[in-house]
């Protein structure tokens, strides 16, 4: 809206520029004509009168009009720096834009990347899992191998014990019978 507004100004301004020249032409011709008809006859007197109103008159419009293109010149002069300012703007935004844009990227990159911790944390997640499935059972196996080992130990030291029983009985049995006990048995504990 802005933009037709002023190509309207401009074209109003070339439309009076040029209506200025012409009349400051016509004015040019007017005054000469005014200076052959002060040569002229007292008749004439009242009708160069009458057209040097009409010519003042004109003067005055002019002038008038000349005032307006001024105006219309200095509004331009105004809308002109607005266009200016307007643009810089335009430049700023846009380069704000290719900072926005730039970050959009990166975070969407960090999108990405997330995605694919995110699938990488839940596969460690299932694997971390399965690895505490597996201690728990190596400490179930750990628990029973010692709950077995604890049950033969106590059975072998019962059996060491009886074995001691056994040779202390066959001692005291040979030395009744008479036989001497052999100084080291293979096996004995």
């Amino acid at each position: 809206a802005r933009s037709r507004e002023i190509q309207s100004m401009l074209r109003e301004n070339q439309r009076l520029a040029a209506s200025h020249v012409g009349l400051r032409q016509e004015l040019a011709v007017t005054k000469q004509e005014i200076g052959r008809l002060s040569a002229s006859a007292s008749s004439i007197k009242a009708d160069r009168d009458a057209q040097v109103r009409e010519i003042q008159e004109r003067s005055l419009r002019l002038e008038a009009e000349a005032r307006a293109v001024e105006e219309l010149k200095e509004e331009l002069g105004r809308i002109r720096a607005e266009l200016k300012e307007i643009e810089a703007q335009r430049e700023e935004l846009l380069e704000r834009k290719k900072v926005i844009d730039c970050d959009l990227a990166m975070t969407r990159a960090e999108l990405q990347q997330f995605s694919e911790l995110k699938v990488e944390v839940e596969f460690l997640k299932r694997e971390n899992h399965r690895g505490r499935n597996a201690i728990e059972k190596e400490k179930e196996m750990h628990s029973n191998n010692l709950k077995q080992s604890d049950v033969m130990g106590k059975h072998l030291n019962s059996l060491s014990l009886e074995e001691k029983e056994l040779r202390s009985r066959l001692s005291k049995i040979e030395e009744r019978v008479g036989i001497s006990a052999p100084t080291a048995t293979p096996g004995a504990v």
